[in-house]
This record gives C-alpha cells, sequence and structure tokens, in this order.
C-alpha cells in the first residue's frame, strides 16, 4: 500500500534527498547488524580471545539506538 505514512500520526512526506539518506542509514545498519551476527556467531574466535557476548549485546543495542537517532533525525517526526 503506497503512502501508508500518511494514515499515521506524527508522520510526513520526505523529500527525494531526505528518503536517498534514510535508505543510506538503513543499508549501512543492514551491514553494522550482519558484523554483529558475524561477531555472536556461535561466539566467534577473533585471535584467540573469545568474543564476550555481554559487550557485543551492549554494542548491538546503542548501534541500534544510534541508527534509528539518524533516522529520527532525518524524518523529523512530530511525535514523542
Amino acid at each position: 500500500m503506497e503512502n501508508q505514512h500518511r494514515k499515521i500520526s506524527g508522520y510526513r512526506e520526505l523529500s527525494q534527498d531526505e528518503i536517498n539518506c534514510m535508505n543510506k542509514i538503513k543499508a549501512l545498519a543492514e551491514e553494522v547488524g550482519k558484523l554483529i551476527d558475524y561477531l555472536g556467531a556461535t561466539h566467534a574466535h577473533t585471535l584467540g580471545n573469545q568474543i564476550d557476548p555481554r559487550w557485543l549485546s551492549d554494542g548491538k543495542t546503542d548501534l541500534q539506538k544510534g541508527f534509528m537517532s539518524l533516522v529520527r533525525a532525518v524524518a523529523q517526526p512530530t511525535t514523542f
């Protein structure tokens, strides 16, 4: 369904430049997500050291928050 965002309060029409920016953010986030999956795969070993799952989880969460912040910076929603 086209233009679904018009039915959700707080969303606005984005310019083509804004759409391009959003797509770049989403693409980079996808790449970072793949890296996190790689690092977390069966506690992957790098240079003989096991990946600490606690830090990996914290890093994943913080990066997700960061990418969401970038998306909101571009989209500029009008709601909390």
